[in-house]
């Protein structure tokens, strides 16, 4: 995982680079066309309004302060994804409840033996995080690339055959209604789970 991490990149720099190319009229990844381009500027627009609008309850805030061990959150991503757009804005509200994460980023596309070691039903996915020991780079845990009952709408749909773009579209409005309620339910049991592994590992 250190390999990762030297060329990660933090969340300012991610989004820095989000923006020079948008300004350049480009987004992440070797898929350049018209299409990517605009899911690009939609979802960094979505990013935006979510990070000033999102709040963390009280019970995650409470979990985030009990982290003892430093960890890293290493997050697989890419500028046009829908899912991270919704999904990481919620993850630096959560990261910044505790002093004792950091969160990192790399780029799938750039990294894709990375995303392969932590598919989603066969799939590459986006976003994933991958949790660490800060001292060993232990692997403590993962999650992604979306809340369990996102994941469960997306897997119906696409079992029932439903077109891409419908499926996306279904999923934004799920994302919509569910306010970040769910990731934040979910987080709240990561962060136990991986600080016990944490503690665990360092004794």
């Amino acid at each position: 995982m250190k390999k990762y991490l030297e060329r990660s990149m933090k969340f300012e720099e991610y989004i820095g680079l989000i923006d020079k190319l948008l300004s350049e009229g480009k987004t992440t990844g070797p898929n350049q066309s018209d299409a990517m381009l605009g899911y690009g500027q939609i979802n960094r627009r979505r990013m935006s309004r979510l990070d000033r609008t999102i709040s963390v309850s009280a019970e995650l805030k409470a979990a985030a302060k009990q982290v003892s061990r430093s960890m890293l959150w290493l997050v697989i991503t890419e500028g046009w994804c829908g899912d991270a757009a919704q999904n990481i804005p919620a993850i630096e509200k959560i990261a910044a409840e505790s002093e004792k994460i950091e969160t990192r980023y790399v780029l799938r596309d750039e990294n894709l033996e990375l995303i392969d070691r932590f598919l989603t039903n066969g799939a590459r996915a986006i976003p994933k995080l991958i949790a660490l020991d800060a001292e060993t780079f232990e692997v403590l845990g993962f999650w992604g690339a979306r809340p369990a009952a996102a994941q469960k709408l997306f897997d119906d749909l696409k079992a029932q055959g439903v077109a891409k773009p419908l499926i996306m579209e279904n999923l934004q409005r799920w994302y919509n209604a569910d306010a970040q309620t769910s990731i934040q339910k979910e987080f709240v049991e990561l962060l136990k789970l991986w600080s016990v592994r944490a503690t665990a590992a360092a004794s």
